[in-house]
């Protein structure tokens, strides 16, 4: 199944450590561009998530966002210090000790106001470094099947217009005996009106190297080939965007030589329909993964 290049995902997480929020955007590219934004307290974990990203996705240019917001102070989870609380202790003893004259208060608030005694959750904790990874795949999930659903709609519209060349290609084929007995018509029609004598074995062979140039089996042949193979292509599981563009140029190629051949107004104007459907599944296939 085909997927687009074109999506959108966003997730949001919150914990202990603050809120976190993954955005990823992708859009049109010949190969794929990942370009990440992250945090500082993040930044080592984009080996891994552009690894990630570059398993299940071949094509496309793929920014991700990824924004960290810290708890604030009275929600954060408190970390007491034991072996700083034991120092503080043993320096306030010391204190009193030295100073007996002098009235000693200490209270459990102003111990947890020293410097170094209370810490708040770190920021680069292996929770946060965690809820990151776990935020971004479920994130690159959604993305993957946003690109799957509009792979979906555009394996549709390639479809109907893979439709539409088949049954212009059979009302060429089909016209083509009457256009060769046209064309036999009107030269035959020609020659009666010429006063000299003619040598009807001499015109008989020019008449069939006529209708061999003018001849569009073997083009309606590679129409009716390369559309089979596109359908084929759009069913595959694999990624088809490169090789949809080159059996595009292929169709294009053998439409063109169409209208060059055509001797006959219905014929060119069968061409130039082919056309605009390749056309208008160029500009589909220009989003295929």
């Amino acid at each position: 199944m085909i997927a687009s290049m074109t999506g959108f995902a966003r997730r949001e997480a919150a914990g202990p450590w603050g809120s976190l929020t993954c955005e990823l955007r992708s859009v049109n590219h010949r190969f794929l561009e990942p370009g990440f934004r992250l945090p500082e307290e993040l930044r080592a974990l984009e080996p891994d998530l552009r690894q990630a990203l570059g398993r299940d996705l071949k094509r496309g240019k793929v920014d991700c966002t990824l924004s960290w917001r810290a708890a604030a102070l009275a929600e954060r989870a408190l970390q007491l210090d034991a072996g700083a609380l034991a120092r503080l202790a043993a320096a306030v003893r010391a204190v009193a000790a030295a100073m007996p004259e002098q009235p000693s208060s200490l209270n459990a608030l102003d111990v947890l106001r020293w410097p170094g005694i209370v810490s708040d959750a770190d920021a680069g904790t292996t929770e946060l470094v965690a809820a990151a990874r776990s935020l971004f795949t479920a994130a690159l999930a959604d993305l993957i099947a946003t690109r799957a659903r509009e792979g979906t709609r555009l394996k549709e519209l390639i479809e109907q217009r893979c439709t539409g060349l088949e049954a212009i290609v059979a009302t060429v084929r089909a016209r083509m005996p009457e256009v060769e007995a046209r064309v036999r018509t009107r030269l035959t029609e020609r020659v009666a009106e010429l006063t000299a004598q003619v040598d009807h074995d001499r015109l008989e062979q020019e008449l069939a190297i006529l209708l061999q140039r003018l001849d569009v089996a073997e083009e309606l042949d590679r129409l009716t080939a390369h559309i089979a193979e596109v359908r084929r292509v759009i069913a595959g599981a694999e990624a088809a965007g490169r090789r949809l563009d080159f059996l595009l140029q292929e169709l294009n190629r053998e439409a063109n030589t169409l209208s060059s051949k055509s001797q006959d107004l219905e014929t060119t104007r069968s061409a130039v329909d082919m056309k605009v459907l390749i056309e208008q599944m160029r500009e589909q296939v220009q989003n295929v993964e």
